[in-house]
């Protein structure tokens, strides 16, 4: 007899959709054009409030969350050796990679004229690609060890927790003012202000250490619904069962907000179920016109970029600081020109600095749409 082999999982083109589609929106927000604003709602809120660019970043923590319930399923039943070295390895890779992001080009010009190399003294350690790394170690760690009633009940403890923490060790009144409370306290005390991202003359970080916590749960709460969704597969009930949890979350956030605001630069707690709450109710509606429907608007254009995600967000935050690097004279930068002398000039305003934005992002598409031509998948 041969050996009897675990069948793979079901792949779910709609889960590859919903990666892709943050990635997009993330390149549109983080590259706009200059020369004007660009639409508030792709804008990240200030401080207190919500956009659909706050939405992206928890989205692709999620969409995170839903590619490891394909790939948990095997690493729970590996020795601890085996499980370790491969969630070690990846964290480790992926938190790196960060680190360099910011370190990137890694020279600068001297007040002399002469070349010199960027100071390590003076670069980010957290960032957006930290933040990935360190939230995929913790929910993988407690994915292995702690059953799915147990998962719930400790992110519901983390986000109560983190609740606690802000109020408990802020100063009164600044509890979640940005110059006084715990998570940038706690930055500035650890990391030191030449290491944290820089808002003018403050120093404080929006992908901070303590305000890591809370960011597990989106992780943690999309590998549920990928789990989820594998066990309901292609049917109305579990459709309607994502639907309601993502009504009661997004209910539930809104109340909470009026005591514990949202604000996606301290990733709140509110933040957190309102955010998972959307995600929850727009893989339902993909699941539904995707698997179920048989949509293909949009579909394969998504779907490129959910191929090689990591990747493609990576090229497109090093290119465009090599763009913001080359002259193209009147004071201009490449990506300035570009923007100003063509954009602006066809679609004056925030539709210019939006068509930048699109087009941008449509040259990192073509850079997915080959590797997936010549079937190149990095994993990172």
């Amino acid at each position: 007899m041969g050996k009897t082999q675990t069948a793979k999982p079901e792949r779910f083109l709609s889960l590859d959709v919903f990666r892709g589609l943050t990635i997009a929106l993330m390149i549109v927000v983080n590259t706009p054009g200059t020369g004007a604003h660009l639409y508030s709602y792709l804008s990240h809120a200030q401080w207190f409030g919500f956009t659909l660019a706050d939405l992206v970043f928890p989205s692709f923590l999620f969409a995170m969350g839903n590619a490891m319930s394909f790939s948990m399923s095997r690493l729970r039943q590996a020795s601890g050796s085996v499980f370790y070295t491969k969630v070690l390895k990846r964290t480790i890779i992926i938190f790196l990679l960060g680190f360099l992001m910011y370190w990137f080009p890694f020279f600068q010009i001297g007040d002399d004229g002469a070349w010199m190399w960027k100071p390590l003294a003076e670069t980010r350690i957290m960032g957006v690609l930290q933040r990935i790394a360190l939230c995929y170690f913790f929910a993988s760690v407690m994915i292995r060890y702690f059953s799915e009633k147990a998962v719930w009940v400790i992110s519901g403890g983390i986000l109560l927790g983190y609740w606690g923490i802000l109020y408990l060790f802020g100063p009164r009144g600044g509890e979640l003012e940005m110059a006084t409370n715990v998570v940038s306290r706690l930055d500035l005390a650890i990391l030191g202000p030449k290491h944290m991202y820089r808002h003018g003359s403050l120093s404080y970080d929006p992908e901070g250490i303590l305000s890591t916590f809370p960011a597990i749960v989106n992780v943690v709460v999309g590998y549920l619904a990928g789990a989820f969704i594998q066990q309901k597969g292609k049917s109305f009930e579990g459709i309607a069962r994502l639907l309601m949890a993502g009504f009661l979350l997004t209910s539930l956030a809104l109340w909470w907000n009026l005591v514990f605001p949202m604000a996606k630069r301290l990733w709140t707690s509110s933040f957190v179920l309102y955010t998972v709450g959307i995600d929850l109710s727009v893989m339902a509606i993909l699941v539904y016109a995707i698997e179920m429907q048989k949509m293909k608007i949009g579909v394969t254009f998504f779907d490129i970029f959910g191929k090689n995600p990591l990747f493609i967000y990576l090229f497109s935050e090093l290119f465009y600081v090599e763009l913001r690097m080359v002259p193209a004279g009147q004071g201009m930068d490449v990506f300035e020109w570009i923007s100003e002398r063509v954009f602006q000039v066809m679609f004056p305003g925030s539709l210019g600095a939006l068509a930048t934005a699109v087009a941008y992002m449509l040259l990192c598409w073509l850079l997915g749409w080959w590797l997936n031509k010549k079937r190149i998948y990095i994993r990172i």
